[in-house]
């Protein structure tokens, strides 16, 4: 098989969380281009009905689902529903992810847990049932999990302590799940965007005050877009990556090196 056609993902089942909006939606986007049956995943299952209804249109094939990560029961449904209407999961995609910007003196327990229960729990929960059902497949997979920049540098001047320490902890997940299923030939990477230009940061009013200063500093100028992220995924989701596990990949414009 050719290296292009590696990269394609005909028959392949996917799913993507968070995949209503932002990086979620565009990396769904491009697993429907590689030729994959794709489900859409979010705590807002009308705007995922309203996404995957976009993309029907243009002739993906893809259904909408709904989940809250943080709950096991949520999950355990969701997958249910996942593998009923694609008949299996071959790869998975856990991006959800939320973050609550708050002094560390101040941070109440329950925003601390609110984003450690969503952004690491959740990240936990999702590759725990997917991976179940790949085991039960017995043909591998392979599990993406979104982690951040974050995760290696303490942002500025927004605090956001339970924010960077969940990503951090997804990144060494990520890498001890690699490791216990590799013998089931399912592969776990994690991906670490920098500043992204979702709708949600450029719209968010307490965001868009910051945005300027997040540019002055990166030595591209500008935050990325999400479909600067599609490459890497599509990379890790497909066979070109059949020795990529356990690897964590900073998508950041170089920020991290500054």
């Amino acid at each position: 098989m050719g290296i292009l056609e590696q990269f394609r993902l005909d028959g392949k089942r996917a799913y993507v969380t968070g995949a209503a909006r932002g990086i979620g939606k565009s990396i769904a986007r491009a697993f429907l281009e590689a030729g994959a049956r794709v489900a859409l995943a979010d705590i807002d299952l009308a705007e995922a009905e309203s996404t995957a209804a976009g993309f029907r249109a243009a002739g993906g094939d893809c259904v909408a689902v709904a989940v809250d990560v943080a709950s096991p029961e949520s999950v355990e449904a969701c997958m249910g529903q996942i593998v009923d209407k694609l008949g299996g999961i071959d790869i998975a995609v856990n991006n959800a992810g939320i973050c609550i910007n708050a002094p560390a003196d101040r941070m109440g327990f329950a925003d601390w847990k609110k984003v450690i229960d969503v952004n690491l729990t959740g990240v936990f929960l999702t590759s725990q049932a997917a991976g179940r059902q790949m085991i039960l497949q017995g043909q591998g997979g392979s599990i993406i999990n979104t982690a951040s920049m974050s995760a290696h540098i303490v942002n500025t001047p927004q605090p956001q302590c339970a924010y960077n320490a969940s990503k951090a902890g997804v990144i060494q997940l990520s890498k001890s799940l690699a490791v216990e299923w590799a013998s089931h030939g399912i592969r776990v990477n994690t991906i670490s965007p920098g500043y992204i230009g979702t709708e949600l940061t450029l719209n968010s009013p307490s965001l868009q005050p910051l945005i300027a200063s997040w540019e002055a500093v990166s030595p591209l100028k500008r935050m990325g877009r999400p479909e600067e992220l599609q490459a890497i995924v599509l990379y890790l989701a497909c066979g070109a990556a059949s020795f990529t596990t356990g690897s964590d990949f900073i998508v950041d414009g170089a920020f991290t090196c500054i």
